[in-house]
């Protein structure tokens, strides 16, 4: 598969987050719509109101189900505005979104809601994540333990804490200063909070330190998990300079090592991705915006296959950008 599908052209989908459960590739995006917000820098005119699930048993030549709307805003207690990007793990028969909505004090929490099936619908618990911040929750699974990672600068809100905390306003660091980390913690054993204190993903370059500011390679948001041959793969967008990359590490904690690009800009102001193996194959799910004619809130989901070089690094992936 040598070039990229679009996987839904009958509506505007991104962010797409994929996981095979019960053999089949299953597909959790945000549900863009033309809201009528206008354009900013922290993401308002991103006004999306429910999740869809999609599946399909053949990548590359299947037909795509829309399982319909699984979850609202108005089905979720604590709600205030903005259903961002979301996730799904699989436990114990039952199935856990993972989603970032911001509260009535229009701050970012993540939370979760519960399926029996993996196409839901979804029952959201009463309150979010205790402690929780910040967007773009994706989880990772291995040995029965589940890693949640999070985190997303300007209209993600991650400048605006440090260890866990809430700052006074909101600081970026200055360009030659280490960049903002994304987080990871372990999941409770119930899937409903976390079971440790966030810790910080390092990404730290070839000579072991952490990847400063200015780095047009450092962490914005969209972080995403898998493991191939015994690594750890961290890859994640790097928001305003439009690249998808990706780090190595020996465990899912980290510190990994920056790698490289994944992905060279699409058309739209970023892409958010996910990456899956199935039937022997890897492929990237990711989007663009040329179906609505560039419109960066208007975006539509997209698949490639992924390939590995020998050494384990990726086969970068250009001229998607037309």
């Amino acid at each position: 598969m040598k070039k990229a599908k679009y996987l839904f052209p009958k509506d505007y989908m991104a962010d797409p987050s994929v996981h095979v459960f019960e053999d089949k590739i299953y597909i959790y995006p945000s549900h863009d719509r033309e809201s009528g917000i206008a354009e900013n820098d922290n993401g308002d005119h991103f006004d999306m109101a429910d999740y869809h699930v999609f599946s399909l048993d053949d990548v590359e030549n299947g037909e795509v189900t829309d399982h319909g709307v699984v979850l609202s805003v108005q089905d979720i207690p604590w709600a205030g505005r903005q259903l961002w990007d979301c996730d799904v793990a699989h436990k114990n028969g039952k199935y856990y979104m993972y989603f970032p909505l911001k509260d009535q004090n229009d701050i970012f929490r993540i939370g979760v809601a519960i399926s029996d099936r993996p196409y839901g619908p979804f029952v959201p618990e009463k309150h979010p994540i205790m402690g929780s911040y910040s967007i773009d929750p994706c989880v990772f699974e291995e040995d029965g333990k589940h890693y949640i990672y999070f985190g997303g600068i300007w209209g993600g809100q991650l400048q605006r804490y440090r260890d866990n905390k809430a700052l006074e306003s909101a600081i970026l660091p200055e360009n030659d200063e280490a960049a903002i980390c994304p987080k990871v913690s372990i999941l409770r054993d119930d899937m409903l909070e976390f079971g440790e204190e966030p810790k910080d993903v390092l990404i730290l370059d070839e000579n072991g330190k952490p990847l400063p500011h200015g780095d047009q390679h450092r962490f914005f948001e969209a972080s995403w998990m898998h493991k191939h041959n015994g690594k750890y793969y961290f890859s994640y967008s790097t928001g305003d300079t439009h690249l998808l990359c990706y780090a190595i590490g020996d465990n899912p904690y980290g510190p990994f090592t920056y790698q490289g690009v994944i992905l060279t800009p699409v058309v739209g102001w970023t892409t958010h991705h996910s990456i899956v193996e199935y039937k022997g194959k890897t492929y990237l799910f990711f989007h663009d915006s040329v179906p609505s004619g560039g419109k960066t809130w208007l975006r539509s989901m997209k698949v490639i296959e992924l390939e590995y070089n020998e050494d384990g690094t990726f086969k970068t992936i250009e001229g998607l950008e037309a």
